[in-house]
């Protein structure tokens, strides 16, 4: 009776843990803010997305500055699978609202993100940023952007169309073809390959970037490499599209404050280069560059991006310290010195 007793007992202070767990998981994921799902139409096929506007904000409250956020590469939602929710929320509590698309194919819009080049994303980001213009609660004079990584090719360009309130770009790369070398060398590196095996990977992927430079069809590319993960047909074409990416002259572009935000722990882009360009291409009083010593490509520290187990009981138990410390103070502090 009395072995029954403890394990009803233990039984039941498990659940009460998993339960009080849930709830205290429920409550840090829920944020202060209200997200609005959206549709803007487009020639080619409606666009879906989030407006993120603060609580309480109504049209006569006053109207409120916007950043239309850019993803990187992949097949990313509107919130990147909640991850842009914290910063969102720091936006919101700053009196801005956030505008986020899903990429063509993802969620409701139309289309598929790998027939497009960085041009046809300039001109997506446009039709976001003149459907915000519409908006009764927005200030059309205080449109903005946020954009990670292969957004920084998009959003020179988009500065060059379009009169930015500002731009916040997050580990950018310069030239496509550089980051991919350079990338590829970390990423052995860190794997523990050896110069030998750095050279031979490196020759691989210079006959591929000849076999783009010829215009190859993907069956060239195929009959031709010898990988043992070939790109797929939408990719080799999304690749050929793009590959000849460079943003240094379109740096130039800038007419309005740029805040830069780079991690030192950075393996997909070189970060020293990128800062390098930057500042010589953009006027200096323009340019505010923030370098964070333990973060990675997207502004986690080292170790939560090495190991998904920490990744992942970060973004369920503390989501907003998910990125470094620093990386959101630095975005709010920028955005306060424009009010």
């Amino acid at each position: 009776m009395k072995t029954t007793k403890k394990l009803w007992i233990s039984l039941l202070t498990i659940v009460l843990l998993l339960s009080g767990a849930g709830i205290y998981i429920v409550q840090q994921n829920r944020f202060a803010m209200v997200e609005q799902a959206i549709q803007i139409a487009s020639p080619e096929g409606e666009l879906t997305g989030t407006l993120v506007l603060p609580k309480g904000s109504s049209v006569s409250s006053g109207k409120l500055g916007l950043v239309l956020f850019i993803h990187g590469d992949g097949p990313i939602n509107a919130s990147h699978d909640d991850g842009y929710k914290p910063l969102w929320e720091r936006l919101a509590g700053l009196g801005y609202a956030s505008l986020s698309l899903d990429k063509r194919g993802i969620g409701g819009s139309a289309g598929n993100w790998l027939d497009q080049s960085i041009d046809d994303r300039v001109e997506e980001a446009r039709e976001a940023i003149a459907w915000a213009r519409k908006q009764p609660n927005i200030d059309p004079d205080r449109i903005g952007v946020w954009g990670a990584s292969q957004a920084g090719w998009v959003i020179p360009k988009l500065a060059g169309k379009e009169p930015l309130a500002f731009s916040i770009l997050v580990s950018p790369a310069i030239n496509w073809l550089r980051q991919g070398a350079y990338h590829t060398r970390q990423q052995m590196l860190q794997e523990g390959k050896t110069e030998t095996e750095i050279a031979a990977e490196k020759a691989s992927n210079n006959e591929v970037r000849q076999l783009l430079a010829q215009r190859a069809s993907y069956e060239d590319y195929l009959a031709a490499v010898k990988e043992d993960d070939p790109m797929t047909k939408e990719r080799w074409t999304f690749v050929s599209k793009n590959y000849l990416s460079d943003a240094e002259q379109d740096l130039k572009q800038f007419r309005s404050p740029v805040l830069l935000l780079l991690g030192q722990q950075d393996i997909h882009v070189d970060w020293q280069e990128t800062e390098q360009v930057y500042r010589k291409m953009i006027q200096p009083e323009l340019l505010t560059v923030a370098v964070f010593p333990d973060a990675e490509h997207s502004m986690l520290s080292k170790k939560t991006a090495d190991s998904s187990l920490r990744a992942l009981m970060v973004s369920l138990f503390a989501p907003r310290q998910i990125t470094v410390p620093g990386y959101m103070n630095q975005i709010e502090d920028f955005l306060k010195e424009l009010d």
